[in-house]
Parts: C-alpha cells; structure tokens; sequence
C-alpha cells in the first residue's frame, strides 16, 4: 500500500500545480485532442510549433502497466516509465509532457509518445497551443509556468515511486574535479585509516559510506558551500512541509527538503547539505551529511561526509514504507561534492586516498546496494 504521507506530500503538490494553473490561466490560442497510443514510436500530433509558442498539455490515461521497465532503456530516463513524453520538433531530444507547459524556442513540430514501459491502452492528450505572451506579461507567465512544472515534477515522480516504478538515474552537471597526485601526510592518512568506514541509522544498521573529508574551519567550510550552492537541510519534516507550501504560494523556491539523521562517531550529524532543482527536490537531489572528526590536521578541523544522490523512490527494507532510492554508484556524488567546490574556488588541492579495508559493495541502512571504487576524496578548503 503506498505510504501515506507521500501520497499526502503528492497530494498538496498536484494542488498547488493546479492552483497555480488556474490562477494564471491559458492563454488565448488553439486546442486539440491527441491519442496517444502505447507501444507506437512516436505520434504526430499535426501540430506545427512558431518559436515562442507555449504549449500546455493535460492529460487522461486509459494506460495499464507492469510495475517495472524490465530493464529496457526508457526514451527520456528522467521521467518515470509509462509516462507521457513530447518532442517539439522531428528528431529533437525529448521532455516530459504529462500535464506540462512547455515553451517553443524554435519553430518546429509536435510529437508525443508513452514513455517505454510495458504498458497497454492509450494517453488522451488535451493540447492548448498558445502565441507568444506580450512583452508586459512574459515574465509573470513564465514564472507561473516554471513553478507549475516544478510541482508537477515532484509529484509524478512522488506518485512513481509509490507503485514500483523507479526513476532512472540522472548524470551530474558539474565537471569531475582536478586532483593531485602528490601523496598525502603521512599522519593524516593514518587518520583518516581510522575512521568509520559507513555511517549508520538509530537502529545500528550500516548504511552509505564515508566517501569525502573536508579540511578547514566551521566557518570555513559554510563559506565554501554557501558559495557552492549548497543549502543547509530542514530538521523538521513538519517545518518543510509547511515552508514548502508558503513558499509556493508566493512564488518562491523551497531547496531545504528535511533530511533523515544518520550517525558516525556514535552522534548524529553535525550538518546536512543538499542541492537539486527547486521544489522537485522532494523526490531527486544532491545530498551529504558532515560530522567533525576525532583529530585535528595541522591544527585545522577535519570533518568526514558521506554523499549519495536520491534519484526516486523505492521501498525501505526495513518496515516497508516508501523511502529516497539513491544512484548506486556513489562515487558520482563524491566527486559532484569535490567538483562544486573546486568550481567555487573554494578548494585549495582535492586528493583521493584509498584508505585500508575501502568499501567497494554494499547496502545503505535501507537495504539498497550501492558500489564504489572505495577511495575517499579529501578536500583542503581555502
């Protein structure tokens, strides 16, 4: 059964996508009714596109699928299977569609298609093509947009990982960092030799890995991701889900989705980061917790994180409850961590360091495995 307060999380979500919807409107333009039937490659809508044209789509399915993709690579990854896709033009990469705004930058010409899965019936696509908005309302439009497609993001993929269909993983746009290969301090590389190798939950079940250390003050590392475009994590799932609501309605953007506390050294951690796209952050983002170590190194601080990027959702091993799903090769994160930093200009040199007894295969605390090639990046903060 799916878990409740996701279901309740989707629920304010659609809603809020609606509201916005209808506070703002469709514009004046043309309407049409698409089938779209599974199992085809790709439709022609008949619909010629002008560069500037908005195109919304709502959609009603007639759709029954398997709970899975049964490993075959879907058209679009980022969007859940048996989704709704679109392209705007013949032979152009596709997008989401499925109760979505999408705007025409080039002239061109639309076609929609279900989005893999194994799935029989057929999507009804209600198409409303509209001109170029003037130039007096171009930004309020584009805003209402923007956030409508933001929570109806969230929710799709909300309600995906309710029934077993998983998101596919998602590649980092941050360049992998620029490493040295002069070999670290002796005596920090005894260190770091004796740190916990994964952190764990309340229940003392292992979970993610420690896969990257900072080195540099509190103060320090704040700057640094502050400058990163790294947000500190709610505490309060309570306070996130009523932050996240205020701040729709005023047309802002949530990027503090709460985060699960986990534990090293015997305590919680210090701080929680995360990054992702505003407002469908709920359900995909870059994330880390941080805990100061036991020692110092050359009289700086040294703090040990652990890294995984949430890409959908599964099913927690433990209770059975609807949980984040994290991208099993974990060693992406690491380096999206580094990466940033470096980008910032807040890294002074990045080293990886394989340390003894690495991990290299294993399951997080809510029984997804997970693999790396067992090194820890270790960051000296400017």
């Amino acid at each position: 059964m799916p878990n409740r307060t996701a279901l309740i999380h989707a629920a304010v979500l659609l809603a809020a996508a609606g509201s916005v919807f209808s506070q703002t409107g469709p514009a004046a333009g043309k309407d049409y009714t698409i089938a779209v039937p599974a199992g085809a490659s790709w439709t022609d809508a008949g619909i010629d596109l002008q560069a500037g044209d908005d195109v919304q789509v709502a959609t009603s399915s007639t759709l029954s699928c398997e709970n899975s993709s049964s490993g075959q690579a879907l058209p679009l990854a980022s969007a859940p299977a048996g989704s709704l896709i679109a392209r705007l033009k013949e032979g152009a990469a596709p997008v989401a569609a499925a109760n979505a705004s999408l705007h025409v930058v080039d002239t061109g010409h639309l076609f929609l298609a279900v989005n893999g899965g194994n799935c029989s019936g057929s999507f009804t696509a209600k198409v409303h093509v509209a001109a170029a908005a003037t130039a007096g309302s171009t930004a309020a439009v584009s805003q209402a947009q923007t956030l409508k497609n933001q929570l109806g993001e969230a929710a799709q993929i909300f309600l995906a990982g309710q029934f077993g269909i998983n998101a596919g993983s998602s590649t980092n746009s941050i360049p992998a960092p620029t490493v040295s290969n002069t070999p670290l301090d002796a005596g920090l590389r005894k260190d770091i030799d004796g740190l916990p190798r994964r952190v764990n939950d309340q229940f003392k079940n292992l979970g993610d890995m420690v896969n990257f250390v900072l080195i540099g003050s509190e103060q320090q590392v704040k700057s640094a991701l502050d400058a990163a475009d790294w947000h500190p994590a709610d505490t309060s799932n309570t306070s996130a889900v009523l932050s996240a609501v205020e701040d729709t309605y005023e047309k802002k953007d949530y990027l503090a989705m709460p985060m699960s506390t986990l534990y090293l050294f015997g305590r919680p951690q210090d701080f929680g980061y995360e990054q992702a796209e505003p407002i469908a952050m709920v359900a995909s983002r870059h994330h880390f917790r941080l805990w100061k170590t036991t020692f110092m190194w050359q009289g700086k601080t040294v703090w040990a994180g652990a890294g995984t990027h949430d890409i959908g959702f599964a099913k927690d091993k433990r209770n059975g409850n609807v949980t984040h799903k994290i991208d099993p090769s974990v060693d992406g994160e690491r380096d999206n961590i580094g990466g940033s930093l470096q980008k910032a200009g807040k890294a002074k040199t990045l080293s990886y360091y394989l340390p003894a007894n690495p991990v290299q295969m294993a399951k997080n605390a809510t029984g997804d495995e997970y693999h790396s090639d067992g090194r820890i990046l270790v960051v000296f903060l400017q």
